[in-house]
């Protein structure tokens, strides 16, 4: 199957571990383009090129539209959410949107662990109907 990872670049070593997980298990894996430099330290939350900020980053490499169109290209949707600023198994709002364009093409959408709970769009997540693994890689189902 092709899976498409999103997920808060905060965990970008975190998706490359998962991304190497999953083609050791014969799946075809689409990541955030930044996925890799972030995960190597070329990148960082804090520090963008020139002093940009994030949204000017995003903007200026046409991030978020780059991703949807791996979205597009997947079979299925695995999010990666862990621990970030003190929200358990935190999503934010840009996978958030990822989640609603893979919900709107009808992909299967993968939680790797339980829904955040009291953020903004924790309603709207779990009417998604996401699997949730629980961590285990393994209840992901190849094609």
């Amino acid at each position: 199957m092709k899976i498409t990872i999103c997920a808060s670049m905060k965990f970008a070593k975190e998706i490359i571990e998962v991304k190497n997980i999953l083609e050791r298990k014969g799946h075809k894996v689409l990541l955030p383009e930044m996925a890799q430099p972030f995960a190597e330290g070329k990148f960082s939350l804090d520090s963008f090129e020139g002093g940009r900020t994030n949204a000017e980053f995003k903007k200026k490499y046409d991030l978020i539209r780059k991703h949807f169109k791996e979205v597009e290209k997947g079979d299925a949707l695995l999010v990666l959410n862990y621990d970030r600023m003190g929200i358990k198994n935190y999503i934010g709002g840009g996978t958030f949107a990822e989640m609603a364009l893979a919900y709107y093409l009808k992909k299967p959408i993968y939680i790797l662990n339980p829904i955040p709970q009291n953020l903004p769009y924790t309603t709207e997540m779990e009417a998604m109907g996401p699997i949730i693994l629980n961590g285990n890689l393994d209840l992901i189902k190849k094609n």
